[in-house]
């Protein structure tokens, strides 16, 4: 099969990091029933991702969050890909972050069944290759929880 034509992507991640946003993003959405973040900053030292919520989490639901993310990290879940075009877009993928130029065939990034989204960046090839996941803050300002961590870097 042909290699369809994506959009370029405009920077450079760290895919351990990047793999492990997309683990939060749905720890969070089934955690509090939030939508996925619409900010994140995923850089190799630390991460920081934010996302609306109506009251900041306990001390015991961070620490939940947190050992989700290393139990899922543990379980060493596949990611895989698959090509879709915009008019077979399954009902569990959000195409709100979406840049308003996106190609018209999509990436689906599959995190065994717990998470897919589309996303052009890049990953590691299974959870397991992320190694371990620690929150190093948390803060809540206005509606707005952000989350820094880290990941191993090598």
């Amino acid at each position: 099969m042909e290699e369809p034509i994506l959009n370029e992507h405009n920077k450079a991640e760290f895919p351990p990091a990047h793999t492990a946003e997309h683990l939060l993003n749905q720890t969070m959405v089934r955690m509090f029933g939030c939508g996925r973040s619409k900010n994140a900053h995923i850089e190799r030292k630390k991460s920081k991702i934010n996302w609306p919520l109506p009251t900041c989490p306990t001390p015991e639901q961070v620490a939940e969050i947190e050992k989700t993310m290393n139990d899922l990290i543990s379980q060493d879940l596949p990611v895989t890909y698959e090509f879709v075009t915009r008019d077979n877009i399954p009902s569990d993928v959000s195409l709100e972050k979406l840049p308003e130029d996106a190609s018209e065939t999509l990436r689906l990034v599959r995190i065994g069944n717990y998470d897919v989204c589309a996303c052009i960046g890049t990953h590691v090839e299974s959870t397991g290759k992320i190694g371990s996941f620690k929150i190093n803050s948390t803060s809540y300002n206005e509606g707005n929880f952000r989350i820094v961590f880290k990941v191993p870097t090598e």
